[in-house]
């Protein structure tokens, strides 16, 4: 730990775990070797079998910053697993994390800085540098392999975090700090959805998010994440072109409709939220799920639609996305 590190009592963290003791003891030395120390560090161990608890039992003991352990009678899945180490939190800020990443030393403070200078974001989040299992750099980060454009950024800036984050996100939640109030607003957390993407965008409709060029996070990856990133290379694209995607669009739309009922029923004002756009993107997604199993028979259909403008608003790879709907496998 840092011999001049404050302690900010506002910020939580809620880590989950699931058999990381390979990697778990790097990043919590890296959790106390913050610029800027957590209130509290609350662990929520989902059924390791491994060595994991015996580490964490060992780091709660000899922890400088308080730490909480749960243990999930049965497991919960990642998901689920991290709506309950939020829920165990009590700061006013929550900083997700990993169990196998290293944070930088000034990730906590970057992300304070960021809420302290504008008080009505929601959530910030950074871009990380990807990492292999020995935590040497795989030469790039994690937006520049999520493709993150321009005109996303440019969106996201100008307040429109809803309607990019809806078309896809961009938001990973080991790089993310959050207001409880998004949390209290999105729990509990709907099965179909991914805890932060659906964080991101329960967030987006509330409010601005940010998002810090500055890869504050190692985020490695090893063969074995639970989510991890693929490199968007272009035989990795036209692989995806030649995948069936019709599951992936029901899927979508089923989200999209259950954001669409969470909206009616909020608790809390969403006012960013365009409820219209969410109505137009599931049916889109139902319309691309519904495309006949013969190439040919799609052709008029996708080519009917496309002069709409709904594949550069609502698919997440734009223009792509014709190419792929005439293409794919049923």
């Amino acid at each position: 730990m840092p011999a001049t590190a404050a302690v900010d009592g506002r910020v939580s963290v809620a880590l989950c775990t699931y058999n990381g003791a390979v990697f778990l003891e790097e990043q919590l030395a890296s959790m106390l070797a913050q610029t800027v120390l957590p209130g509290e560090i609350v662990v929520s161990d989902d059924g390791s079998t491994d060595g994991t608890s015996a580490i964490v039992e060992r780091f709660a003991a000899e922890s400088s910053v308080p730490v909480r352990v749960l243990r999930n009678p049965s497991p919960l899945g990642v998901t689920k697993n991290f709506e309950g180490a939020i829920r165990a939190t009590t700061g006013s800020l929550i900083v997700l994390s990993d169990q196998d990443d290293v944070w930088r030393p000034d990730r906590v403070e970057r992300a304070l800085a960021a809420f302290d200078a504008r008080p009505e974001l929601q959530m910030v989040c950074s871009d990380a540098r990807l990492v292999g299992a020995d935590g040497v750099s795989l030469g790039t980060t994690l937006f520049a392999s999520l493709s993150i454009g321009p005109h996303e950024r440019d969106g996201i800036r100008a307040g429109d975090a809803f309607g990019v984050l809806l078309r896809r996100n961009l938001v990973t939640g080991a790089t993310a700090m959050l207001r409880r109030e998004v949390f209290d607003a999105a729990v509990p957390f709907p099965a179909p959805w991914v805890h932060d993407e659906w964080l991101a965008i329960v967030a987006a409709s509330r409010g601005p998010i940010e998002l810090l060029d500055e890869p504050l996070v190692d985020y490695r990856q090893h063969g074995a994440n639970q989510i991890g990133i693929v490199e968007p290379t272009l035989a990795y694209k036209v692989s995806r072109l030649m995948q069936p995607g019709r599951q992936r669009n029901r899927d979508i739309a089923d989200r999209v409709a259950g954001l669409a009922s969470w909206l009616d029923e909020a608790r809390e004002p969403a006012p960013l939220a365009d409820r219209s756009a969410v109505v137009a993107k599931a049916a889109f997604e139902r319309f691309r799920a519904d495309l006949a199993p013969a190439r040919w028979r799609r052709i008029l259909p996708v080519m009917l639609r496309a002069p709409r403008g709904e594949y550069q608003r609502y698919a997440s790879q734009g223009a792509l996305d014709i190419v792929r709907d005439l293409l794919q496998p049923a």
